[in-house]
Formats: structure tokens, C-alpha cells, sequence
């Protein structure tokens, strides 16, 4: 029988591989994985979040089924079992190509092919681990990500529950293990850094009285393209004026007057591990309280690269910041100051799972070696010249810590 171009591009089209790790890296982090699952006394883990199924297989794309008609469930994903020596990894028949050059998985298993008019992706996926003995015990989901949506999530629940599994949270076990980075992480982060570097200059030699905040984020964006950077998983916002005030606002048509204050939040992308960087820029010379207060806000880098070390308690991090902002009298005036774990991540968010703050108490914790993360200190302004966001990016290894962003903390003024 003559073949289909469907079935002859399925068949044989294979990019070439673009694979980011190693086989032996993705086999520790499956280890690593299933130890933390015995510990919480769950037989198989069902993942669907971008990030994990990245995290153990390396299976990238650019949509995710997340928001789309009812019928389209996004339960593609990967199963693993605490007692498997390989995790099982379900995809769409439109997914098939991608996975094969994106991903290590070699038990591939692709719903479309033999399907027939009414069968169903959660069915297919389901049977299929019923009929590997998979859902006898207690079966995890990731229940605090938003893929699947909650309708979908119970829809699967209710599926895996019917075949005798009891159902739980599992969210925590990826999430735990990715805080600790590799040094092949580390490695890529570092990239990303430089890469977003070379953002903020763009920014840099873009801004100017007249010219927009797109004008200034369409920059940011070519360049760091340019510089083999990739998409944020967040729009990265340009805000002006009184926008400043705003840590979310998207860029937009506004012009950039004379006087205003400028925030640019960006994040360099490499492998999709993400750093996370922020400063603040002044069109023309601020007024003088203005000017003291971002000195005082950007000053701390100073005074915390004499401080991080490896397993930094970060209860002592913390009321170091507190004591410095009160000694410069900006304390009152925050939003807000803290940090979050960046790596993997796709849109909609680069925030990580794990977060410290001054408002929080973070008990034991200490930064560990491997661990990436963003230190941010977001001030209200003086004079009503709206807000200054400061962001720069740490990172712990065994024998050091430090900060990655070369851009200075505290940007000239923009005449």
C-alpha cells in the first residue's frame, strides 16, 4: 500500500538531535527523582508541567495545549514509577517529530496513530498504564501547576481513581530536586547572564526622550536573539513614568519623556534556564532624594557580595538586607524584597517553586551549592517619581558564591 506524506514525514523526517545533557545527566536526575518519590511513599509520578517533562527528558516546545478548546485536554506528559528503570513518555501524534529531536525518551508513546473517531488521549494514556501495573498504588500529579487545568486534572484524576490508584499531590518531588543545579546548569546559567548583559546595554543605547517603551523592549529582545538568547518565559516588561510604580506593566506605545524614571525586568534565556536581571534608569537628573534613594537601593550588592557564601543561612541574609535599608531609611518604602529559584522554565512564569523574603520566616534554610537564584529589592519612590526595581542573579557552588550580571547596579543617568 502506497504511503501517506503523513506517514511517510512521521516515519522518517528526524531533525538533528538537540539534546542539552548528557545520558548520564538525565539518568541522575531520574534517580534522583524516583529516591525522593520512595521517601514520600509514591508508587508512580504523573508529569505534566513543562519544566519536569523538560527537567527528565528534554522534550521542548512552544505551546503546551494550556489554553485551548475544551476538547484539546493537555495531558501529555511522562510516568514514572518508583520501581521502573525508564519513565514512559506520552505525546500527541503533532508532537511526534519534535519529540524525537528534543528529547532522550526511548519509550515513546504517541496517540493519534491507530486512533479512531472518538477515542481519547486521557483513555489512551490511562489504559496504558493500567496495563503496565502503574496505578495499583499511590500516583502522584503535579496539582499545583497549571497544566493541566483544573477540569482536565480531575478528569484524569477520576481516570486513574477508577482503575484502583489513590490519587495525591506530587508536586513538590520535581520541584525539590531541580532547586539543586549540576554544574552543566550552572553552566548555562552563566551563559544566560552574559546574554542578558547584553540586553540591558540594549536597552542602554536605546533609551532616550521620545522613543517608546516597545521601541526600548523590541531592542532588549533583538538582541539578546542576536546573542543566541531564546524567549522568556514572561514578557518583559518597560515601564515608564508613572508606570514605574507598576512591576507588571507591559510595554507599550507610551512615549519615554524627559524626567521619567525607566524600569527594564529581563531575564537572559540559555537552554531555557533563565537569569534574572532589573535596573533602573533616569532620563534626564533625577531630583536629589530621588538619586539618594537608588543609590541606597542598588548599594547593597556591595555590601552582599562580601557576604554570600555557600550554605548562607538565609535567615542571616535577610536581616542583613533589613539592617542595611534601615540604616539608609528607605525601609518604609519597599514593595518588595526577596528572591526566587530560576532554571527551566516556559511561559507563562520563570518563578521557580522556591521563594525567601523579609516578610517570611525561612526557619532552617540556607542557600545551597547548586542553587541559582534572583535577589530583588523593589522601592517606592520619592517625589512621586514611581518606583526603582533592582534584580540582580546569585549562584552557590561548593566553594563559592557570587553574583553573575556584569551590568553595574546603579545605570548613569540618560541625558
Amino acid at each position: 500500500m502506497t504511503m501517506t506524506h503523513r506517514e511517510r514525514v512521521l516515519k522518517f523526517i528526524r531533525p538533528e538531535m538537540e539534546t542539552i545533557f548528557s545520558l548520564e545527566e538525565y539518568a541522575e536526575r531520574l534517580q534522583r527523582v524516583k529516591a525522593g518519590m520512595a521517601a514520600a511513599g509514591i508508587d508512580m509520578l504523573y508529569l505534566t508541567s513543562p519544566e519536569a517533562i523538560c527537567y527528565l527528558s528534554g522534550f521542548r516546545a512552544e505551546w503546551y495545549q494550556a489554553q485551548g478548546p475544551m476538547s484539546w485536554l493537555p495531558v501529555s506528559g511522562l510516568a514514572v514509577h518508583v520501581d521502573g528503570d525508564d519513565y514512559i513518555h506520552f505525546e500527541v501524534q503533532n508532537e511526534q517529530v519534535i519529540a524525537g529531536f528534543t528529547s532522550v525518551s526511548r519509550d515513546l508513546r504517541i496517540f493519534g496513530g491507530d486512533a479512531q473517531p472518538g477515542d481519547d488521549v486521557l483513555d489512551f494514556i490511562v489504559d496504558e498504564l493500567d496495563g503496565e501495573g502503574w496505578l495499583k498504588g499511590r500516583v502522584g500529579l503535579e496539582m499545583y501547576s497549571y497544566r493541566p487545568n483544573r477540569a482536565v486534572s480531575e478528569m484524569l484524576q477520576a481516570a486513574m481513581e477508577s482503575k484502583g490508584a489513590t490519587v495525591v499531590d506530587g508536586t513538590a518531588i520535581v520541584g525539590t530536586v531541580r532547586k539543586i543545579k549540576s554544574p552543566q546548569e550552572i553552566a548555562y546559567t552563566r551563559t544566560a547572564a552574559r546574554i542578558g548583559d547584553i540586553g540591558m546595554q540594549a536597552a542602554a543605547d536605546t533609551l532616550q526622550a521620545g522613543v517608546t517603551e516597545l521601541d526600548v523592549y523590541g531592542e532588549v529582545v533583538r538582541a539578546m536573539a542576536k546573542a543566541g538568547g531564546e524567549n522568556p518565559s514572561i514578557t518583559m516588561p518597560v515601564s515608564s513614568g508613572g508606570k514605574s510604580a507598576c512591576m507588571h506593566a507591559l510595554a507599550s506605545r507610551k512615549k519615554i519623556m524627559p524626567g521619567d524614571v525607566v524600569n527594564v525586568d529581563l531575564c537572559g534565556v540559555y537552554n531555557r534556564y533563565h537569569t534574572n536581571m532589573a535596573r533602573t534608569f533616569c532620563i534626564g537628573e533625577p531630583h536629589p532624594e530621588v538619586s539618594r534613594y537608588l543609590d541606597a537601593i542598588t548599594g547593597v550588592k556591595t555590601m552582599l557580595t562580601d557576604v554570600i557564601r555557600p550554605n548562607l543561612p538565609v535567615l542571616e541574609l535577610l536581616q542583613t538586607i533589613e539592617g542595611y535599608y534601615k540604616d539608609t531609611g528607605i525601609w518604609q518604602d519597599q514593595c518588595w524584597v526577596g528572591g526566587y529559584d530560576l532554571g527551566i522554565s516556559f511561559p507563562p512564569d520563570w518563578v521557580g517553586p522556591w521563594f525567601y523574603d523579609v516578610h517570611n520566616d525561612p526557619d532552617d534554610a540556607v542557600f545551597e551549592p547548586g542553587m541559582t537564584t534572583n535577589y530583588e529589592a523593589n522601592f517606592y519612590l520619592p517625589n512621586l517619581a514611581g518606583m526603582s526595581m533592582f534584580i540582580d542573579m546569585m549562584v552557590f557552588t561548593e566553594d563559592s558564591a557570587e553574583f553573575l550580571q556584569q551590568t553595574p547596579a546603579r545605570m548613569p543617568v540618560i541625558a
